[in-house]
């Protein structure tokens, strides 16, 4: 998307080419380099690296996927816009079921890979909580419409970051990203057409039936964090001493848990399925015995139950329809869970228990390497899920090309 080299400018005596290279022209042509060093990495021989070489079935590629990261590291810059107050902005809940949401806005004031300089970056954050639209704007009179207030709010500020700055309209927002993990993120943007069409939208509920579009938008994990931090839920008994084939417990709701609990609630020791525990009964005790845990969808796709599987050493058993996983760009969810369709859910132990012990402890190891690109650290450590977040938003910049004007 450069100039044509072939557009010159004629003089008496000879033919020059009259151009001036932008900012932007630059940015452009040092990511067009950085794509052929991890098209070449794909295929040959890995970079060294002393804190953590990825290697296994568990990366589509890990050479490229390494090679990548360490790119990332050294040019990849974020312009976080400065405009906004809290609590909508630059702010979001760190604890509770959207703490992702909130630990992410929080990550990203503070990271090295934030510039002020705005024309250095590379893609610009909106720093825009829906989980907090949610708590403090969302109208809960039913006659009237609750999505307009918080709709209204989502367009407001692209309004005043577009006005402002030149980068949203230079792009139609495609080097531009948000982050929600509350249910009704993808909703709210599509209040602003370009924002649902064209920017990178860091979503956990990563529903294809309901616009996500996996070349583009990322997926992130649902993370449950009762107090805001990862303590008592990491870590678990070795595959010896995990007696229980496969646990699920949960309310009832969407189409698929009926299914589940119609098929195995409380009919079989070796599936423990229940609506509720019984009395006394930990759930995260239940976890830490079981081989295998089940993730089905509720009335939205995203769960924190595959990440709580991941985190204690139990083998995820996804049951999703349209659902794209985190970090699939990187990630062969494959051979560390087990993904099955709805019309499985009959023969879910059958199909368990035909999983040799040989291929479980496998799924079961490779599911407990891949754990640190689930965790939640404090401060952010390489390749945790903070830096595996913007990772997937520095792939979806690698994907396409900003066609400025020239600087004045």
């Amino acid at each position: 998307l450069f100039v044509s080299t072939n557009q010159t400018v004629g003089f008496s005596v000879d033919t020059r080419i009259n151009r001036k290279y932008t900012s932007l022209d630059k940015l452009e042509a040092r990511l067009g380099r950085v794509r052929a060093v991890i098209k070449e990495a794909e295929s040959g021989n890995q970079t060294h690296d002393a804190d953590y070489v990825p290697y296994g079935p568990m990366y589509w590629n890990a050479a490229a996927f390494h090679r990548s990261y360490l790119e990332m590291e050294k040019q990849f810059k974020v312009f976080v816009y400065e405009e906004g107050e809290p609590p909508i902005f630059h702010n979001g809940p760190c604890k509770n079921i959207y703490a992702m949401e909130g630990n992410f806005i929080y990550h990203m004031e503070t990271t090295k890979f934030r510039t002020k300089t705005p024309e250095k970056a590379h893609v610009f954050f909106l720093p825009m909580s829906a989980a907090m639209m949610v708590r403090f704007i969302f109208e809960r009179d039913p006659n009237v419409d609750h999505w307009r207030p918080m709709k209204q709010t989502v367009k407001d500020y692209v309004d005043l970051v577009a006005g402002k700055y030149p980068f949203w309209n230079r792009s139609l927002g495609a080097d531009h990203f948000t982050v929600a993990c509350h249910d009704w993120g993808p909703e709210l943007s599509k209040a602003v057409p370009y924002l649902f069409k064209n920017s990178i939208r860091a979503l956990c509920n990563a529903n294809t039936s309901e616009g996500f579009n996996p070349s583009k938008d990322v997926s992130i994990p649902e993370i449950l964090l009762p107090d805001g931090t990862t303590r008592g839920i990491l870590n678990g008994p070795s595959p010896r001493n995990r007696p229980v084939l496969a646990f699920f417990a949960g309310g009832v709701h969407g189409p698929i848990r009926p299914i589940l609990l119609e098929h195995w609630q409380d009919k079989d020791p070796d599936v423990q399925v229940h609506k509720y525990l019984p009395k006394g009964v930990s759930y995260m005790g239940m976890i830490r015995q079981s081989k295998y845990c089940i993730s089905p969808s509720g009335y939205e796709v995203a769960s924190p139950r595959m990440v709580e599987a991941l985190y204690t050493g139990c083998v995820p058993v996804l049951i999703k329809d349209h659902y794209v996983a985190p970090f699939s760009d990187v990630l062969n969810w494959k051979s560390f869970a087990v993904i099955l369709a709805v019309e499985d859910i009959p023969n879910l132990k059958n199909i368990l228990t035909k999983i040799s012990t040989r291929q479980y402890l496998r799924m079961q190891r490779r599911g407990k390497q891949v754990r640190r690109h689930f965790e939640v650290n404090f401060p952010p450590k390489r390749y945790d899920v903070f830096h595996m977040i913007l990772h997937s938003v520095w792939l979806r910049r690698l994907n396409i090309q900003i066609q400025g004007v020239s600087d004045s």
